[in-house]
């Protein structure tokens, strides 16, 4: 039982880690009204295990942190990658090319509002929910169906956990 959650610990501090490394390494693309957080392709993960949950939470409050995001957008912002996560982790019996949707919604309903009346974008809300769709239409619908097709094929080796999750 230690095993299994120090496994569990290990898988959501990696993915935690590599969501930071990954949304600093594009922030010049991951911030503003029109983004491609190439992080969010990340958001696949809770198909694979539940660490993903709060691994992608952590990794989005850290990485908005040190993108120099204000406190609505790291509270916000954060948790529409939580939402998305939780509906992915629960979504996981279903077709695979619904897996994107949860946190595209969740992120194209959220973090526009974040842009209108915490970073005072003047753009209108539905111009901004069409481009931060747009953008996470590519990160999660695009990105992150490809590495759930790459990870797919190995998902008993990286995540088996010994136990059912």
């Amino acid at each position: 039982m230690k095993l299994h959650k120090t496994r569990w610990i290990a898988h959501a501090a990696m993915i935690a880690a590599i969501y930071i490394i990954v949304t600093w390494l594009f922030a010049p693309f991951g911030f503003g009204e029109i983004q491609v957080r190439i992080s969010e392709a990340l958001t696949i993960l809770p198909a694979f295990t539940p660490a993903a949950v709060p691994g992608l939470f952590v990794g989005c409050l850290i990485g908005n942190i040190l993108g120099g995001a204000i406190l609505p957008d790291i509270i916000f912002g954060s948790l529409a990658t939580l939402i998305g996560a939780v509906l992915v982790y629960r979504m996981r019996d279903k077709h695979s090319f619904l897996l994107p949707l949860p946190p595209i919604l969740s992120n194209t309903l959220i973090v526009p509002f974040v842009l209108r009346y915490g970073y005072g974008v003047a753009l209108p809300l539905p111009l901004l929910m069409f481009s931060i769709g747009i953008g996470e239409l590519i990160s999660c619908g695009v990105l992150g169906m490809i590495l759930h097709r790459a990870l797919s094929r190995y998902r008993n080796t990286l995540f088996h956990s010994g136990q059912n999750q």
